[in-house]
Order: C-alpha cells, then structure tokens, then sequence
C-alpha cells in the first residue's frame, strides 16, 4: 500500500514530457454526449451525470488544477506502467473519462502513436497536460462512445467509470470498439475507499440528527468486476486491488481534495445540506478515530485494476475438457519421476 502525504503533494507537478502535444482539436460528436439525466432503460440511475459534469468542468477551471492532480497522476502512471509490460505497439489508442490526461503524459509515442482523448467534461479536454503524443480530443460520455466497430489497439480508463449509471454498457462499448486481440486496462476506485470519511460522516450525522444519508458513493465490489468484464465479452481477465493511503491535515481539506478533483459526491439521493455542527461532529470523530501520531488523518483510496482481451484466433486458449495426459492425482508423483530420470541418465 502507498502512502502520500498531502503536505507535501499540494505544490508538486509531475514533470511535463519535452515535446508539447499536438492537439488536433475539440470534437463533439452528436451521439458521444448523452442527454442531461439520461440512461440506459436496463439501468439503475445513480448518478447524476449532468452534475458530473458540471463538478468536472469547475475543477479544470481552477487556477492551480494540479494542485489536486497527485492521485489522478500516480494512478495514471500504474496504468502506463501496465500498458509497457505488453510487449507490442498501439497505432491507435482510447482513453475513456481522460479528465486532463493523466494517462498519455507517462507515455511515449514509440509505444502509442496517436491518442484519442474522450471525456464529459470540455474544460477538462481543453486544458490537458503536455505529452509528446499526437492526440484528438472528443467531448463524449463513457456510456455514449461514439466509435464505430474494431477501431482501436488499445482502450485505456482511470478513475472514470465509477461515476457512470450503466457500467455493463460501459464496458460493452469499450469492447465493441476494440480491435480483435486489442486490449483494455483501467482502474476505478473501488469498495473501500474513503470508509474513514464514511463512518466519520455516518456517527455524526446519527448522533446530531437522528439518522444519516450517503454522502459517500457507492462503488463496485471486486468479485463483481470479473463477472461484468467477463459478461461484456472480454477474455483472459486480470484484476487486481491495491491501496492508496492520502494523509490530509485534517477533514475540510480532505474534502476540498475531493471537490478539486472532481471528485465530489453526485448520487441522486445526496443530502443537499450538512448542518455546521454536524460537520465539526464529523471532523472530531474522524480524528478520534483516526488521527495519526503527527496529527494527521488518513483518508484510504482502494483502486481495482482491470486487464481483458477482446477476442482473436491467435490468442491462446485452454484445451478441450478430457484432453489431458496426466491427472492430478499423479502430480505428487513428478518428483519421484524426475529423479529416477536423472539417475537413469
């Protein structure tokens, strides 16, 4: 598990790639940009996703965005880290909810040759962060991909698709505009995250109130995802979880972290309003509960990585049930049968 400190990432920029990028400008397809407050008719609308919207393009306008850019980035970089370790070159890449390209500024144009940034946020789209890749940005919603069929080698998403109503459809389209043996890799946060602020917010808003609201979204469980990527129709699955751990100096800047990010809460049910006092409750409860030995308080962001192949006849495949020449039964025996190998030699 990482541990950062917010101290100390409030005023850190990653370094910008030498070569300036060369954006080819801002395309918005009709059909990429869902209509305010639509969804799939199979899915359960959760999110507003109008308001989603709006708390992107406020956080890209701030003066100093990268001032909250320190999570974004180091996920981004995990990403590019696992785009590497493929052994092959993407002519034409996706990345789905890019915010400011957090993604394409860790990578280099040998392995990626032209990027095509999507996000539902034009503010986002219009002050990316310096890459030496060519890319195109499309203003578009992560459930309204406006791609035809087999177009990309790689689809990229991190710290998106938590935010969308449908995410079986999400994940749908990302398939559906793969090319054959083209390949997926993102990370969404996952269960865990922020349950310090949860249980802080939850405790004091009973005990003030009489009762609490979410102020916390929900977020996918693990055991889930492999099913949905597997249901979507990707094959040779990876997922995995790692932990990110943020220590804040205190509760209200942990929460302006989140709304500079982005971040904030947009669940329909929200509660519109937090009393003062319950809010002082919340900061009290969570440094009881929580606080570091320096005075800090940690706040916890658990990040699910996922990994799947669209489907090609070249890529590898499991044999046919009954082909096998030894049982497992037998396995315990291979060590016996190595040696009297080696004797006989």
């Amino acid at each position: 598990m990482l541990r950062l400190t917010r101290f100390s990432l409030l005023g850190w920029r990653p370094p910008a790639a030498r070569i300036p990028a060369k954006n080819l400008g801002l395309r918005k397809a009709a059909s990429g940009v869902s209509p305010s407050g639509s969804a799939s008719p199979r899915a359960l609308n959760i999110f507003d996703r109008d308001l989603k919207r709006k708390q992107k393009n406020w956080a890209a306008r701030q003066p100093e965005p990268m001032k909250f850019d320190y999570l974004k980035d180091e996920v981004g970089s995990r990403i590019a880290d696992r785009v590497y370790d493929i052994a092959r070159n993407f002519p034409l890449a996706l990345d789905v909810g890019c915010g400011r390209g957090y993604i394409a500024q860790h990578l280099n144009k040998e392995t990626v040759g032209k990027f095509f940034q999507a996000d539902i946020a034009e503010n986002a789209l219009k002050n990316t962060l310096e890459m030496e890749i060519p890319t195109v940005s499309v203003l578009a919603d992560e459930e309204f991909l406006p791609f035809r069929e087999n177009t990309f080698d790689l689809v990229v998403s991190s710290l998106s698709l938590h935010w969308v109503n449908d995410l079986p459809r999400a994940l749908e389209q990302i398939h559906y505009v793969l090319k054959p043996d083209g390949v997926f890799i993102g990370a969404m946060f996952g269960g865990d995250t922020l349950y310090e602020l949860r249980c802080s917010l939850q405790l004091a808003e009973t005990e003030r109130e009489g009762g609490f609201s979410p102020h916390v979204s929900p977020f996918t469980a693990v055991n889930d995802l492999g099913h949905l990527l597997g249901r979507a129709g990707f094959n040779t699955l990876t997922v995995d979880t790692d932990e990110i751990q943020v220590n804040y100096p205190g509760m209200f800047e942990l929460m302006e972290d989140l709304q500079g990010m982005g971040e904030s809460n947009c669940a329909w049910n929200r509660k519109a309003l937090l009393h003062r006092d319950t809010m002082l409750a919340a900061a009290a409860v969570y440094g009881e509960m929580y606080r570091n030995e320096d005075g800090s308080i940690p706040a916890t962001y658990q990040i699910y990585y996922m990994i799947g192949w669209k489907y090609h006849e070249s890529q590898a495949r499991p044999a046919e049930r009954g082909s096998a020449t030894v049982s497992f039964g037998e396995l315990g025996k291979i060590n016996n049968l190595m040696s009297q190998g080696k004797k006989s030699q």
